[in-house]
């Protein structure tokens, strides 16, 4: 009997087509999840990465709140058009403080994974509060209100320690300072130096053009320009050999 002949008997038979069907899923499946089981940790590490400080993980949660993860989104896929609008495809460590991720599913607007630094501060808010001025095309509405909105400032520790509790490495000492760095962040006048020691490369200064007070603008304009700045991708590339 013949190899076709033996198939054609499992394919007729709808008990052994199960059978075997379950024997192969399993097979497959140990072979693929029990390596998991060894691994402290599937995401590669990559020097730069930290938490959020206070005040972009305030932004955070205005980006998030305010559903701009609907029309933008932070994941740059590993193609040559991609790479070549937007930079750098993106890595999984970029995402392993977000609780959710911003991925998206579709770009109304552009791909803001590297939207950091980009622009200036005042074009930031410019295209927040007018996004017609800037772009001519865009369709995104006016938020506007939010650099008239200050930043309610209770405990915001609180929200350190709950993303702590999701695996998010905030230290005791980040918890402890939560609310005066998220208030020094954007305070141009303020010593930032303990802030930068606890958050490198963070945004710091007068974000929204109005130092009087901390405003939603200023803690999504630092949310967006820390964007994409984390990561030194060129000693990245050279680690793994492209050039």
């Amino acid at each position: 009997m013949g190899l076709i002949d033996r198939h054609a008997i499992i394919e007729k038979n709808a008990t052994l087509l199960l059978v075997g069907s379950l024997l192969v899923v399993t097979v497959g499946g140990i072979v693929e999840i029990a390596p998991l089981f060894y691994l402290d940790n599937t995401i590669e590490k990559v020097d730069g990465m930290r938490p959020y400080s206070p005040l972009e993980l305030a932004g955070r949660n205005i980006y998030v709140r305010e559903g701009c993860y609907l029309c933008h989104s932070q994941m740059i896929r590993p193609f040559r058009d991609e790479v070549e609008r937007y930079g750098h495809y993106s890595l999984a460590a970029e995402s392993m403080y977000d609780h959710p991720f911003q991925w998206g599913s579709k770009r109304t607007g552009p791909d803001l994974a590297r939207v950091g630094d980009r622009y200036s501060n005042t074009w930031h808010v410019q295209h927040l509060t007018d996004p017609r001025s800037v772009v001519p095309e865009s369709i995104m509405p006016s938020y506007a209100f939010l650099k008239e909105t200050p930043i309610e400032v209770k405990d915001f520790s609180t929200h350190l320690v709950a993303n702590r509790h999701v695996g998010v490495p905030y230290s005791d000492d980040m918890i402890a300072h939560a609310n005066a760095d998220l208030m020094a962040q954007a305070d141009p006048n303020a010593d930032t130096t303990a802030l930068l020691a606890r958050y490198p490369k963070a945004k710091v200064g007068d974000l929204d053009g109005n130092p009087q007070q901390v405003t939603e603008m200023d803690a999504l304009v630092a949310y967006l320009q820390m964007l994409g700045t984390l990561v030194d991708f060129k000693n990245y590339d050279e680690a793994a050999g492209y050039r």
